[in-house]
């Protein structure tokens, strides 16, 4: 009898590109999640050093900060237990970063903007190469 490689709990069927990809998409998002805490954390610690001249825009720089490091930590733990509930947001998360380092570039902050454009690509493409039906 032929059995069918996507049926079963099993996820060791897959090929391996499908599993390097689904645990680098993991853990690149947990390392974007993190960069964001400590993003959100440095915001609060320099608004208590510095003086803040727009409280209201650095307090929803902030949330901004936590609530899309809470979503893209949902994301990892998508790609960890080898759901589809993840990649989406992922992709678009990442593919919005794109973005942002090209206006990070052409702002002349060039090594932030590559540094961004580095891991946002490499994260889409581990999040759209890290799922398969």
């Amino acid at each position: 009898m032929e059995e069918n490689q996507h049926s079963g709990d099993s996820i060791s069927n897959f090929p391996p590109l499908y599993e390097f990809a689904r645990k680098s998409a993991k853990l690149l998002l947990r390392l974007e999640s993190a960069l964001l805490i400590l993003l959100a954390l440095y915001l609060a610690l320099s608004a208590l050093i510095k003086g803040v001249t727009a409280p209201g825009a650095l307090a929803g720089e902030i949330a901004f900060s936590i609530i899309a490091a809470i979503g893209l930590f949902i994301c990892s733990r998508g790609f960890a237990s080898a759901n589809s509930y993840g990649r989406a947001p992922a992709l678009l998360a990442n593919l919005i970063a794109l973005g942002v380092a090209y206006f990070m570039i052409s702002g002349k902050l060039i090594a932030v903007g590559f540094a961004l454009a580095l891991l946002a690509a490499l994260t889409a493409l581990s999040a759209l190469l890290g799922y398969t039906e």
